[in-house]
């Protein structure tokens, strides 16, 4: 076998022979170039593992001729041959990392073995959503042991127009990596979204005021009886086109109550629309719903929460029933006396029939009501902010709403503190009257002393 210092001029003279041959150099023993009977050639190293003439010999292939200079390969080959002369064997750590489990590989075990096994279906499929939206098509490709802090960096700074997403990006691989590390799939501790600052949120709270509860009452109101009125799209063109008179949308009295019922109640979204009716009490006024975001959980019912379902018929297991085919023409079951009661309407919705599943949301009779109250960028979440921000506003106290909402952190209902004035008010009132008589005057007669000067 020739041996000559391997360079860029030497390379370049290589001879093809037809067979596989080795050029190895002069300045690094064990550092070579291997030739193919093709012409192709690699850098390569060749040790004995554990040292010794009776060790076995290895060869491992650096990289093709062509990517990596002779001088970069050969400080490459050097660091193999030191791992070597330490007792490692770089090839065996090399087919090792072939094997390791790459990113791709983690997120399906993730997501099978730990959030679709023990955590809710609808927290599960949101971790989903994250991974096949955001970390696969930035990591899918990689090993899962050599994802860096510095790439997750990247990641969350690529998605800081939605800070929210980012932090929840964030936070899902973390949860990732910490159940990488708990099964022994990457080394213990190691976690490159550790250390990753979480992006300031601005939290979006809307409280209704009364003047907005009112015109959301009437919207209701005329939604599930005369039906809101529509335009046809100026933009498009309208063939036959309704009368205005005839051109109504209503919307199912299941609807109407399942919007009440989250003001109301203050619950979430999903405790309305998955209730069932064996889990309303109505002598006790309450709704035991056997699980929730934070569990099992007792919403209290208020008289007027207790008079919505009260005129509620029955025509399924679900208080909210899904949507599917309508009820025969005339059946007496229809809440609204079948398709034959509404001539001169467009149906919104399908919510009168009577099927064994729940009804999937509320998007487009609260996009109506909404727009016909002339509220603008309320979501129906609000209406639970809303319910905790009178409670709040009468002084009932935070760890009573926090009770009333199901709140299982004190901090959760910390939010609303702002709101909770009575105390502040009182307080405020006696240090004022204090003052005034200080001062000689009445508290009355004080306010009316600066009334005119904050009026000027």
């Amino acid at each position: 076998m020739p041996e000559l210092r391997i360079s860029k001029r030497t390379l370049d003279t290589i001879e093809i022979t037809g067979r596989e041959h080795f050029l190895w150099d002069t300045d690094l023993p064990g550092f070579g170039v291997r030739v193919r009977p093709s012409g192709a050639a690699s850098y390569v190293v060749q040790y004995r593992v554990g040292g010794g003439r009776n060790s076995r010999t290895r060869r491992l292939t650096l990289a093709a001729v062509g990517k990596l200079t002779p001088d970069e390969a050969r400080k490459i080959a050097k660091l193999k041959l030191g791992e070597a002369a330490a007792g490692g064997d770089p090839a065996s750590s090399k087919a090792e990392a072939r094997k390791a489990l790459t990113f791709t590989e983690l997120a399906d075990a993730f997501l099978e073995e730990h959030a679709f096994v023990k955590r809710k279906a609808t927290t599960a499929e949101s971790y989903r959503s994250v991974v096949v939206r955001h970390l696969l098509p930035e990591f899918g490709t990689e090993k899962a042991g050599h994802v860096t802090r510095a790439s997750v960096a990247r990641l969350h700074l690529k998605l800081r127009e939605t800070p929210y997403q980012a932090n929840r990006t964030l936070a899902v691989l973390g949860s990732m990596y910490a159940f990488a590390g708990r099964r022994g799939l990457v080394p213990e501790g190691y976690n490159p979204a550790r250390g990753v600052e979480r992006y300031t949120e601005d939290r979006r709270e809307k409280f209704l005021t009364s003047d907005e509860l009112e015109r959301l009452g009437a919207a209701i109101r005329e939604a599930e009886t005369v039906g809101i009125p529509w335009n046809p799209d100026p933009t498009k063109k309208t063939k036959h086109a309704p009368r205005d008179e005839n051109r109504l949308t209503k919307i199912s009295p299941f609807a109407a109550a399942a919007i009440r019922l989250l003001i109301l109640t203050g619950a979430r979204l999903r405790e309305i629309l998955h209730l069932k009716w064996e889990n309303v009490d109505f002598e006790r006024g309450l709704l035991l719903l056997p699980d929730s975001k934070t569990g099992k959980k007792a919403i209290v019912l208020n008289a007027p929460a207790l008079a919505v379902l009260a005129g509620l018929p029955r025509i399924g297991p679900f208080v909210v029933p899904g949507d599917g085919p309508r009820l025969p023409r005339g059946d007496p079951r229809s809440p609204v006396g079948g398709e034959a009661a509404l001539p001169k309407t467009i149906p919104a919705d399908r919510g009168d029939a009577p099927l064994a599943s729940p009804r999937a949301d509320l998007k487009r009779p609260w996009a109506m009501v909404t727009a016909h109250a002339g509220l603008e960028n309320v979501r129906l979440h609000d209406l639970r902010h809303t319910h905790a921000s009178i409670g709040a506003g009468v002084g009932l106290g935070l760890p009573i709403i926090g009770k009333l909402l199901g709140h299982s952190q004190p901090a959760t209902t910390a939010r609303y503190a702002h709101l909770d004035a009575d105390p502040l008010r009182r307080a405020s009132d006696r240090i004022g009257a204090e003052i005034a008589r200080a001062m000689g005057s009445s508290p009355a007669g004080v306010v009316s002393s600066i009334i005119p000067l904050i009026r000027d």
